[in-house]
């Protein structure tokens, strides 16, 4: 690069473009903006200001507190524990509620355990064995319910056995329910109490209509017109969920009860309404050993003689987790002036759009950019320019009189034959005159 382009770059850096407006009578390019300019106005209307609530302060900082209680009886009558009436003190665990608990809907049970020595359950691979080297005296049944002692313990001509085991004796049974132990949960209730607050806005509500009519939450039950009801009936939640409550409380499931808060603040506070959705939340459509939810838990007593023994319960039955989310929006100058100066960000990405298309894309493109973009002088750039030329008209070799003109010649007359030239010379570039004969 030479030093002339190398100063002409630098010259270039302390040019100053200004915008120029130019008025295109191009249809297509006019409508094209006109469209822009309506796309851009309808989404900030219709999706920042209505839909979104863009020009609202949003507080989504919830503070929750949920309180739950389930009610209902159910009567079974089996062989193993005889006629026996449920309460929620026998079937809801933990007792107190919270935002997690659980309805046993089905029950095996195996009573009266006692700690001493029996035989390990037939199926556990790490309690199987040939002869008593393979079970090894102190050492834990890998997914088992005991400590081997050493030996094998075979029935019959069997060559294969059971290892013993130091436990609580006999073992758990493995025994697949077959039909849910308490069917009449489906009639249960379920009362979900839910506080919630928005610090921001210091905005408090509860889930539960305020009256002082005492009978309300006894008589009540929750529909899509009584959302001040928390009152829900166990059978209906896990239909809502989509489950079948046969299939669920005979293996157990868990199911999700969300409560969303969505509070427009620039309303009145009767308009800040709780929304319920229920789904059930493990995988039932997947049938494998791990489907459905169950655990175990033990009642333990003690004997005339002071030894303790135990009941043995392996709980099926619903886990209900009450989610609750919300946010509150309320009026606010900043997020207005925000998303209104955002707008008019794209009404000026939309002009720069149609800028291209008018100067780069079109037939007359060409035509359009030379209208649009002009290199302009300053004055002294321009009397520089004049100084130049005259010194240069200057530099040029002055013209010899002509013949029969003498150098002493008076100026004034030297004007002159220097018009009377000039006019010569234009009347032999001047077109030829045509005459008309008459």
């Amino acid at each position: 690069m030479g030093q002339a382009a190398w100063k002409g770059f630098a010259l270039s850096l302390f040019d100053y473009k200004t915008a120029k407006f130019v008025v295109a009578k191009s249809k297509k390019v006019g409508l094209l903006y006109r469209v822009l300019q309506l796309t851009i106005l309808l989404y900030l209307l219709i999706w920042v200001f209505l839909i979104k609530k863009s020009y609202q302060d949003i507080d989504t900082s919830l503070q929750s507190a949920v309180v739950t209680k389930v009610k209902g009886v159910a009567y079974t009558n089996t062989t193993m524990l005889g006629e026996r009436l449920w309460d929620v003190a026998d079937f809801v665990i933990p007792s107190q509620g919270e935002n997690v608990f659980f309805v046993v809907t089905n029950l095996i049970v195996t009573p009266n355990q006692r700690q001493g020595i029996c035989a390990e359950r037939e199926g556990i691979p790490d309690g199987e064995c040939f002869e008593d080297t393979d079970c090894h005296a102190g050492e834990s049944v890998v997914a088992g319910h005991g400590l081997k002692t050493g030996r094998c313990l075979r029935v019959g001509n069997s060559t294969q056995g059971t290892c013993e085991i130091f436990a609580w004796c006999p073992v758990e049974t493995m025994s697949t329910p077959t039909d849910p132990l308490l069917k009449d949960a489906e009639g249960f209730t379920i009362f979900i109490k839910n506080f919630i607050r928005f610090p921001k806005f210091n905005f408090s509500k509860a889930n539960v209509l305020e009256t002082s009519d005492k009978n309300f939450l006894k008589t009540c039950h929750f529909s899509s017109k009584n959302l001040y009801c928390p009152i829900f009936r166990l059978g209906s939640v896990v239909r809502w969920a989509g489950a079948d409550f046969q299939d669920i409380a005979l293996k157990g499931g868990v199911i999700g009860i969300h409560i969303e808060w969505d509070c427009d603040l620039d309303k009145a506070a009767s308009k800040c309404d709780p929304q319920y959705y229920f789904n059930r939340l493990d995988n039932k459509h997947t049938k494998s050993i791990s489907s459905g939810y169950n655990f175990r838990f033990a009642r333990y007593y003690r004997d005339s003689n002071g030894v303790e023994f135990r009941d043995l319960m392996k709980a099926y039955g619903i886990r209900f987790d009450v989610i609750v989310n919300g946010k509150a929006g309320k009026f606010s100058i900043i997020p207005t002036v925000i998303n209104i100066g955002s707008g008019l960000a794209l009404m000026g990405a939309g002009a720069f759009f149609c800028d291209l298309v008018l100067i780069y894309l079109i037939r007359k493109s060409e035509f359009y950019r030379d209208k649009k973009f002009e290199k302009v002088r300053g004055q002294e750039e321009e009397a520089n320019v004049e100084l130049e030329a005259n010194e240069i008209e200057q530099e040029l070799p002055e013209d010899k009189p002509p013949e029969g003109v003498q150098q002493n010649e008076h100026p004034q007359e030297l004007a002159q034959s220097g018009r009377k030239q000039n006019s010569n010379c234009q009347e032999l570039f001047e077109p030829a005159r045509s005459t008309l004969l008459v």
